[in-house]
This record gives structure tokens, sequence and C-alpha cells, in this order.
């Protein structure tokens, strides 16, 4: 049964406190404290109204047993986005920030079914084929290149200028990109990840995506997309695209954020109110799995829609209405208690459950694992140039991540990168007031404005004049 215009897709019990309101999840209130709103919800409950965006309403699920309910069955519970009501019948701004993470794309995170199948077979089995190490190889030459920006400052925001670029040049490396597509195709998820501009990033994403796939048609390499290409699924080349676009967007901002969240955790332990567990002697896969558990890279998505109305533990959900998994909030379940003190791997839900689980869940561990083990290595002395209560948390209904990680240690010269090939430093925009450059004096503006425009190179043109490969 399709909802009534403008009616909540969710229905809670007479007399609730929750009773036809909703809370925003996109909002700096909910970025600064989540696990006060999941506590909320979920004494009242197993599912909450949310609103994900003006206008896009939805229905967060914050219990650990119906998360489970939800994940493992398809049946009930559909992925593909074409069955949202409200979109379909134009009640969704096309404008919304959150549609390009809800809208259908023909890949396996949006089919259900047989189709489902093929693509995800196709995702698996190309994944397979990557070598663990190659990978640690790859991640750690891109590491060394991303530190040497830095290493001679003696201080970095190691959100912006490493767990951030890190995950996107190494798709560049595993997609088999040359440099100018790898460029393109750098710059374009940065600005979709970043909201700048996202009409214009998108329609570049999609003709450099375009181009890659014409190339490797032509000239197939040892890489993840001749790989898509060669797999009996015989994918079309629209087919080809969405399933590049989404290994980049559910490898790129959960990668950077379990990277970031890992080292805001192992860096703060020596600050005041520090966990016991916490601190410079715990262990990289222990921070992992405790950021995994308590805020764990993508903290709500996984959008279903029920076919039918259905009941959850005294919860209608409404058919074809956008049903949420709180990741985040099923982790924090009190009855999950006995998991919990032993932060056991098997029960949280940060990698998802059923026949959507993340495929890449070894090799996104193996990523996180290396880049942080090389950073801590690389710069022994690191330690945050803020107190850990300070960071701020970027707003958003998806995602756990930080605005920026500022550091600071002790300056050493760069090893391997010289001056000659090095791409332009971050935009202001994207760095904490103490990391901005002083603005030009007028002079120098002059000369400057002089000079001829010379053609940029980007990261990942920049990365392959240093590391051949």
């Amino acid at each position: 049964m399709d909802p009534s215009p403008g009616a909540t897709p969710y229905s809670a019990p007479a007399g609730c406190p929750m009773h036809q309101q909703q809370t925003s999840l996109y909002g700096p209130e909910f970025a600064a404290d989540p696990h006060r709103v999941y506590d909320t919800f979920r004494a009242h409950g197993p599912a909450a109204p949310i609103e994900l965006a003006p206008g896009v309403d939805a229905t967060l699920i914050v219990q650990h047993e119906a998360a489970l309910r939800v994940l493992q069955n398809p049946a009930l519970f559909a992925r593909d986005s074409r069955r949202w009501a409200a979109l379909r019948e134009g009640a969704i701004p096309m404008d919304s920030p959150v549609l390009p993470m809800m809208m259908y794309r023909p890949n396996c995170l949006f089919t259900d079914g047989a189709e489902h199948l093929r693509l995800r077979k196709a995702v698996t089995e190309s994944l397979a084929r990557l070598n663990s190490s190659r990978v640690s190889r790859d991640v750690e030459r891109i590491a060394d290149y991303l530190i040497d920006q830095f290493i001679e400052r003696g201080s970095a925001d190691l959100l912006n200028e490493y767990a951030k670029l890190l995950p996107l040049l190494l798709f560049n490396q595993l997609f088999g990109c040359p440099g100018d597509i790898g460029d393109r195709l750098t710059r374009s998820m940065s600005a979709i990840f970043d909201g700048e501009d996202v009409l214009r990033a998108n329609a570049e994403l999609t003709e450099c995506l375009m181009e890659l796939v014409a190339l490797k048609r032509r000239q197939p390499g040892d890489d993840i997309t001749s790989w898509l290409i060669q797999h009996p699924a015989g994918l079309r080349d629209e087919e080809l695209k969405d399933q590049l676009v989404m290994l980049m967007g559910a490898g790129v901002e959960p990668e950077r954020n379990l990277i970031a969240n890992a080292l805001l955790l192992m860096l703060s332990g020596d600050q005041p109110g520090g966990h016991e567990r916490r601190g410079s002697g715990m262990l990289v896969e222990d921070a992992l799995d405790d950021v995994l558990w308590n805020n764990p890279p993508i903290a709500n998505y996984a959008t279903h829609y029920p076919v039918r109305d259905i009941e959850l533990d005294g919860v209608v959900l409404k058919a074809e209405t956008p049903v949420l998994i709180s990741f985040a909030a099923a982790n924090s379940d009190p009855s999950l208690t006995d998991a919990r003190q032993t932060l056991s791997k098997g029960a949280h839900l940060a990698w998802g459950a059923g026949p959507h689980v993340c495929p890449a869940k070894s090799p996104a561990t193996l990523i996180a694992l290396t880049a942080i083990e090389k950073i801590l290595n690389t710069v022994p002395d690191l330690s945050l140039a803020v107190p850990a209560s300070g960071v701020a948390w970027r707003p958003g209904p998806f995602h756990r991540a930080l605005v920026a990680l500022p550091v600071r240690f002790t300056p050493t010269a760069a090893r391997r990168t010289p001056a000659a090939v090095q791409p332009p430093a971050p935009t202001s925009a994207q760095l904490p007031d103490p990391y901005r450059n002083a603005p030009p004096q007028p002079a120098a503006a002059a000369r400057h404005a002089a000079e001829p425009t010379k053609k940029q190179k980007g990261w990942w043109s920049s990365f392959l004049d240093v590391f051949r490969v």
C-alpha cells in the first residue's frame, strides 16, 4: 500500500514521545552527538522517523535484531530505489543532496534478485583477483608520496591531506587509470563527496569513466576495470561505469573515515579523559575494531524499501518508503552487552549483513591498516594539534566523518618527491585555519597575474611522475 501524500513513512504507537516527530540527521547538532539521538530513538522502539535532508523523510532502524531482520530479508525489503513512491511522484527535490546516495543505478547496490546476483558476482570475482601484497605495496607508495607533501612543515591535516587523498589515488591505481583520466577522476569524486557543484562533477565523473572503459576494452591491463570487462557476466559499458562508481563510492568515503577515526582514537589516548584502552600503545587492529563498533565510517545507510506495509515489533513500515539501517545505533544496542565487552568482530554491523554485505571487507581492512601503520612509523612523534574533544564532525545523515584532523610533529626532509612535480596544495577551504596560507602581498599577486597560465598537474599524474607504475 502506497503512503498517502504528505504522510510519514513511520507509524508510532499513540502516546509515544516520538509520535509524529521527526529528527533531522543532517544538522550540526546530530553530528556533534549522534549516540544521544540513537539512545532516545531506541528507548521507544526498533525504528524512528527521521529527515535525511529537507523534504526527504525516512525511517531509521536502531535496534540490532531489527536491523538483521531487514538486512537478511530481501523478499520483504528491496534495495531498488525505483520503488521509492515519493521520488516517483515528484515529491523529492531533484537537487536534494542525498539523491546521489539514494537514486537507482544499475549496480549491485541498488538491484535485487537475479540482476543483483549477476552484477555482484562480477564485482566480487574481480575483487578476488586483487593480490594483497600488491595492494599493500601500492598503499605504501601512495602514503609515502602524500607524507612527503607535508613532512617538512611539521604540521598537517591528516584527514584532508592524507586519509581523504590516499583512497582516491589508490582507486586510480586499482582501476588502471592513465594520468589525465586519473586526475579528472580524483577531482570529480572529491567534489562530489564535498558537495561542490555536484551536477558538473557527476558529468565529469561519467565522462572520464566511460573513457576509461573504452580504453580498457582496447588495451586491457592487470586492473579491476579490465577484469570487470573480461568477466563472463558480459557487462555493458553503462553497467561497467556504474560498478566503478559504486566501488569508489563504497570505498573512498568509508575508507577515509575509517583511517581518520582510528588515527584520532590512537592519538587521543594520552589526553585528559582518554579511555584506558586507548593511547599510543593501542594496536592498529584494535583501533580499527573500536571504530567499526563505536564510530563506523558509514553510520546510517543500506536504504531498503518495504514491498508492502510491514509491522516490525509494533512499528509499521509503510510500503515503498525509505528504511535505513543505523549501523552505529545497532552496534551500540544494549542487548549486545557481551559482544561489546569483547568487541567481537562477528557481531558489529559496520560491514552490513545479508545478501548486500560489503564484498571488500578484507581489502578495505588491509588498506586502512597499512595506511595507519605507514604514517605512525614514518612520523613517530605524531600528536594532535587540538584537544581530542575539540575536533569537529562533518554534518550529514550517512557518515561519521571528521571535518579535519590537525596534527603536529618534528619536521624532517621529504624523501621521494622533488618540488618540480609536487601537485598544488589543498585549497584554503579544505584546511582548518592554522594551515591556511597567508594571503599574497600585492606585489606578489601582480607578478602572478602577469605570468602566463600553465596547466597544473593533478594529484594522480604528479604521483606517476614519481612512481612510474
